[in-house]
């Protein structure tokens, strides 16, 4: 199949054991586009929603980057690792006497947000390079906290040592980190066992599809499935413009806001519907 420019947003439901960049190229490939990138990585050992971005709407994947995310994790107390996840080596095994309804408090404890350390297994750099090529060198690095925010977390389900909760969590936010944390207020230790992203922004992974949902498709079908380019900007304010504010705005120059329309980023469409792209209303311009 020849690429081609192709524009929207797929929502995949990442499979487990491939990374997000597998997953991608997959769907690139079967798609038929010549530009493409998610906007949020998922660990290999991570299933659910995975937005990939096809030409025109990858402008728009830092803003579902910045949005935020809710999953579904799975945790195992009792059991730390050098990784935070199933992944690592055990580091430490540790007696789990959580009862009543202290799980209930701890994970409360958590809703609002906190200042979290990220793991040492991670991506983020230092002196250019990431922090898991030191830490698997055996050296280390000097991590800083990152103030996290986490507007709901809720306990679903505990069947012994094995924990399952729901959480709603900012841009930068480590899950692996929120389990050990999460063990370390329990005085048990604990790894995240396993993790499914549910949503990204205003993407919901009920609407998703799984690579072999496309794979079995046509190509019409899969082209489809994709969504407007502009579908992350839908909470976003609206401002429909008219042909001269069109020509001005395409020129460079500043139009000025519909009255009544917030400050603050906007969509802008010209006058026959078509998305020209992102704009800001600032005070002078009302």
């Amino acid at each position: 199949m020849v690429a081609e420019t192709v524009d929207g947003i797929l929502l995949l439901d990442k499979p487990l054991g491939i990374t997000s960049n597998a997953a991608l190229q997959v769907a690139k490939r079967l798609l038929g586009a010549r530009k493409a990138g998610h906007a949020g990585t998922l660990d290999p050992r991570a299933t659910g929603l995975l937005p990939i971005c096809f030409g025109e709407a990858t402008k728009f994947a830092g803003i579902l980057l910045d949005a935020q995310k809710t999953y579904t994790a799975e945790v195992r107390l009792g059991v730390t690792t050098t990784t935070g996840d199933a992944e690592g080596d055990v580091i430490d095994r540790r007696p789990v006497e959580v009862v009543g309804d202290r799980l209930h408090a701890v994970l409360t404890s958590f809703v609002g947000g906190y200042d979290q350390l990220p793991p040492a297994y991670s991506a983020l750099k230092y002196h250019g390079r990431p922090y898991y090529e030191y830490a698997r060198s055996g050296g280390t690095v000097p991590r800083v906290r990152r103030h996290v925010a986490i507007p709901d977390l809720t306990l679903d389900s505990r069947e012994g040592d094995l924990v399952r909760f729901t959480v709603t969590c900012s841009k930068g936010t480590y899950i692996r980190s929120l389990a050990q944390d999460i063990g370390d207020r329990l005085g048990c230790g604990a790894h995240l066992s396993g993790l499914r992203r549910l949503a990204s922004g205003p993407f919901q992974l009920a609407n998703a599809c799984t690579l072999s949902d496309l794979a079995e498709a046509t190509i019409d079908w899969r082209r489809a499935k994709l969504l407007a380019a502009d579908s992350p900007l839908s909470t976003l304010a609206e401002v429909v413009i008219s042909l001269e504010e069109t020509m001005r705005l395409r020129n460079g120059q500043r139009i000025a806001a519909v009255p009544g329309t917030p400050v603050g980023l906007v969509r802008i469409y010209a006058f026959t519907r078509q998305f020209i792209g992102l704009g800001e209303i600032t005070r002078d311009t009302q």
